[in-house]
C-alpha cells in the first residue's frame, strides 16, 4: 500500500487525527509511542517556534523556559535509564556483609587448640577450707548453686582447653583450669599427648601459662582485641564437656563487661555457645585471629544459656609477658573500693550524666589516701581515659604496673580537679582501728531513727570514727533501699557523727542527696531524692 494511501486509512480507522497525519512518521517502530513522549516532542516544537518568533521581534522576556510539565516529563524518560532504590526519608541503608569464612580458621588454626586435663586434690569444708561459692575453680558454674560438698581432702579431675602461642611449647589457658592441679596433660589435636609443666598462674585475671617439650608445633595468630566492636562475628574452638575440636560462632554482645570478683578484666561478653570443656579455648574474629581467652559462663542450669565472657587477648599477653620474664604476675593498686553510679547518684554529686568511678571508701596507707581522694569523689577519667563505668577504672589499675605515676580526673564538691597518685602493689585490705561515743534520736526528714555506734560497734564494723546506726528505715529511706542494722557514714561525701550533723546536712534546700552507706563488710553510696 502506498503511504499516502495508509495514513488515509489510518485516519479514517480513527488511530490518527487528521491534524497530525502530516506529523505521523512513516517508521512503524515509531507509531505506538506513548503519549507523554509525544507530548514532549510537541512541546519541544513549540518552544522552537516561539523563541523564532521571540529572537525575530527582539522581545527578550519571551524567550521560553522549561515548564514544570515538561520538566517532569522529561525526567521521567531519563529516569528509565536505571532502577532507582526505595526511598529511606533520609535514613542511611547499612548494606549486608557476607559471613566469615570459618571453615577456613579452623582448618587453619585448629591445630593450635589443645585440651587440658587435670588431676589433683583439693582441701573441701571445713574451717581454714575454701568458700565453694566464691572459689575460683567454680567460676565457670557462675549463678549455679553448689551442692553439698564433701569434708576433707577429695580427688579433683577437670579439664579444659588451651591454645598454643609459641611453637617451642608455649600455652595459654585459664588459671582456674589447673589451679591445685598435681599433673597436667595437654593434648594436640594430632592426638599426641604431653606432660605440661605450669610456667605460673594469675588468680587475678585467670591466665595461666604453660610450657611443654615440643618443636615446630602450629600456632595462632594473635589480634587486637581493642579493635573489635559490638555485632561483630567471633568463633570459639575448644573441647566441651570433652568433645574436642569443637567449633562454636556467634557475635560480640558487649565490651568492658565487669564481673563480681575480676575487678582486672574487662571482660568481652559473647553469644557463642561455650559449656563446660570451653575454659581456656581460644575466641577468634572473623579474620581468625585470637582476641580473647573463653573463661566464664552465666548459667543457672550448668550449661550455655546465651552468656559467655572471654579475657581480652591484651590483658592475657601482658600477664602471659610477665610470667615468662619473672614467674609471676604483679597489679597495680590504688586502694578505693568503688561502685557504679546510676542517674539518682549523678544527680547527687552534680554530674552531667552517670559515667566516671564513684569511691565510697578508701583503704588506710594506700596510694588513694596518700593523694587526697576522699569517699564520695568521682573519678572521671585515668590518665586522660575517660572512665564509663566503674569497671573500666579497676581494669586500667589492674594491668598498670606498681610504682607507675597517674593522672586520675576528680569531680569534687561539683567542679573538677586533677589529683596525681603514684600507684600502689595488690595485696591483701588492711583492717582499720575503731573509736567511740553514743547517743540516741531521730532524723524525721529521712524517715530514719539512727544512733552513733557504740565502741565496740565501731570496732566490729571496722570504723574508723563515727557512723550512724539505723534503728528504723521508713519514707524515702525505706524506699530507696536503707534497712535497720546499715551505718551511716557520711551525706554528700561529708562524713557524719552524730544526730545533728546528720540533721545539718539534710536540712538544706538539696533535693537530691546520696548517703554512704555500710552494710556488713561492704559500702556503697544509697541516692534519696527529697522531691
Amino acid at each position: 500500500m502506498k503511504p499516502k494511501l495508509l495514513v488515509a486509512a489510518l485516519a479514517a480507522a480513527g488511530m490518527i487525527g487528521g491534524g497530525s497525519a502530516q506529523a505521523l512518521s512513516l517508521n512503524p517502530k515509531n507509531w505506538f509511542h506513548d503519549e507523554a513522549a509525544a507530548q514532549t516532542e510537541a512541546q519541544k516544537l513549540a518552544q522552537a517556534t516561539e523563541a523564532q518568533q521571540a529572537q525575530s521581534s527582539g522581545d527578550a522576556t519571551r524567550a521560553p523556559t522549561k515548564t514544570a510539565a515538561a520538566a517532569s516529563s522529561s525526567d521521567a524518560v531519563r529516569s528509565t535509564d536505571r532502577i532507582e532504590p526505595p526511598s529511606t526519608t533520609g535514613s542511611v541503608v547499612i548494606s549486608p556483609t557476607t559471613a566469615p569464612n570459618w571453615t577456613e580458621v579452623v582448618q587453619k588454626f585448629g591445630p593450635a587448640v589443645v585440651g587440658v586435663e587435670v588431676e589433683g586434690t583439693r582441701q573441701v569444708g571445713g574451717d581454714g577450707g575454701p568458700d565453694i561459692q566464691s572459689d575460683p575453680f567454680f567460676r565457670f558454674y557462675r549463678g549455679l548453686p553448689i551442692p553439698q560438698m564433701p569434708q576433707g581432702k577429695v580427688p579433683v579431675r577437670g579439664q579444659g582447653s588451651g591454645f598454643v602461642v609459641g611453637s617451642d611449647g608455649v600455652i595459654l589457658t585459664n588459671a582456674h583450669v589447673v589451679r591445685d592441679a598435681d599433673s597436667v596433660r595437654v593434648k594436640l589435636a594430632d592426638r599426641r599427648e604431653y606432660t605440661a609443666k605450669v610456667l605460673g598462674v594469675d588468680p587475678a585475671t585467670d591466665v595461666a601459662v604453660l610450657k611443654i617439650d615440643a618443636k615446630n608445633l602450629p600456632t595462632v595468630q594473635l589480634g587486637d582485641s581493642d579493635r573489635l566492636r559490638v555485632g561483630d562475628y567471633v568463633l570459639a574452638i575448644g573441647s566441651p564437656f570433652g568433645f574436642e575440636e569443637s567449633a562454636t560462632s556467634g557475635i560480640v554482645s558487649a565490651k568492658g563487661r565487669s564481673l563480681p570478683g575480676d575487678s582486672y578484666v574487662p571482660f568481652i561478653q559473647t553469644d557463642v555457645a561455650v559449656n563446660p570443656g570451653n575454659s581456656g579455648g581460644p575466641l577468634f574474629d572473623a579474620g581468625g585471629r585470637v582476641v580473647g581467652i573463653n573463661s566464664q559462663i552465666y548459667s543457672r542450669t550448668g550449661g550455655y544459656e546465651g552468656l559467655s565472657f572471654a579475657i581480652p587477648i591484651d590483658v592475657a599477653l601482658r600477664v602471659k609477658d610477665q610470667i615468662l620474664e619473672t614467674g609471676e604476675a604483679q597489679h597495680a593498686r590504688l586502694g578505693v573500693t568503688i561502685q557504679e553510679l546510676n542517674q539518682a547518684l549523678a544527680d547527687s554529686f552534680k554530674l552531667k550524666s552517670p559515667n566516671g568511678a564513684l569511691i565510697s571508701s578508701i583503704s588506710p596507707d594506700s596510694a588513694a589516701q596518700k593523694a587526697g581522694l576522699k569517699p564520695g569523689d568521682v573519678i572521671l577519667s585515668f590518665n586522660g581515659k575517660p572512665i564509663e563505668q566503674s569497671g573500666d577504672l579497676a581494669a586500667m589499675v589492674g594491668m598498670s604496673k606498681p610504682g607507675a605515676k597517674v593522672t586520675l580526673e576528680v569531680m569534687r564538691d561539683g567542679s573538677k580537679q586533677e589529683i596525681d597518685a603514684t600507684l600502689g602493689e595488690a595485696k591483701p585490705e588492711q583492717v582499720a582501728s575503731a573509736e567511740s561515743q553514743s547517743a540516741n534520736s531521730n532524723s524525721g526528714r529521712l524517715g530514719l531513727a539512727v544512733r552513733p555506734l557504740d565502741r565496740d560497734e565501731r570496732k566490729s564494723a571496722n570504723i574508723d570514727k563515727g557512723g550512724l546506726l539505723v534503728e528504723d528505715a521508713t519514707g524515702v529511706a525505706r524506699r530507696a533501699g536503707i534497712r535497720p542494722g546499715d551505718v551511716i557514714l557520711s551525706v554528700n561525701g561529708q562524713s557524719v557523727d552524730s544526730v545533728e550533723s546528720l540533721r545539718d546536712k539534710v536540712s538544706g534546700d538539696d533535693q537530691n542527696l546520696a548517703l554512704l552507706v555500710q552494710r556488713g563488710n561492704m559500702r556503697i553510696f544509697v541516692p534519696l531524692n527529697l522531691g
